[in-house]
């Protein structure tokens, strides 16, 4: 299954949804996603789902069941948006609380098998190269701490530049 977390709004999510990512479920921001409270639920009480029931609550399993991660996210700060940050936030589900060492460092073991593609677009005019960098460095140690294989970040003006999704 192919998954994209988007934050685009009006005709340019449909063109994205019936377009370049036609066929991959779509979670976009609908108005319904709550931020993470830090509960750790996910973990204790309801191991691998979130407490909170809006609609995110299983972000964690939709990872373990996706081939190809696609984000398309407003580069903030050189990070990711709001809606996008609070999906990828409440997705913590996906690993384990138990830590490893992988690479030197300290990461949260994994829960599932699935190791994904994971493809980031980022949107905005006048992106300095220190907001592209740290965006490049974000989604590095995203990938690291999801396990995924990381395929590409790229950088368009606006989610319309965006033409195709990589090939499988």
């Amino acid at each position: 299954m192919d998954l994209l977390i988007h934050d685009v709004k009006g005709a340019a999510a449909k063109a994205l949804a019936d377009g370049v990512f036609a066929g991959a479920r779509v979670i976009a921001d609908d108005g319904s996603a709550r931020p993470c409270i830090g509960c750790f639920g996910c973990w204790i009480k309801t191991p691998g789902t979130c407490v909170i029931r809006d609609g995110h609550a299983d972000m964690g399993a939709q990872l373990s069941r996706c081939d190809r991660l696609f984000i398309v996210s407003q580069c903030v700060y050189g990070g990711f948006s709001p809606f996008v940050k609070t999906v990828i936030d409440r997705s913590i589900a996906y690993v384990h609380p138990y830590f490893v060492f992988k690479n030197g460092e300290m990461h949260h073991r994994a829960r599932y098998e699935n190791r994904m593609d994971l493809t980031v677009w980022f949107y905005g005019t006048d992106l300095t190269d220190a907001q592209r960098a740290t965006a490049r460095k974000f989604v590095q140690a995203m990938a690291v701490n999801f396990y995924c294989r990381l395929s590409q970040v790229c950088f368009v003006n606006a989610p319309d530049d965006i033409k195709e999704a990589p090939a499988k």
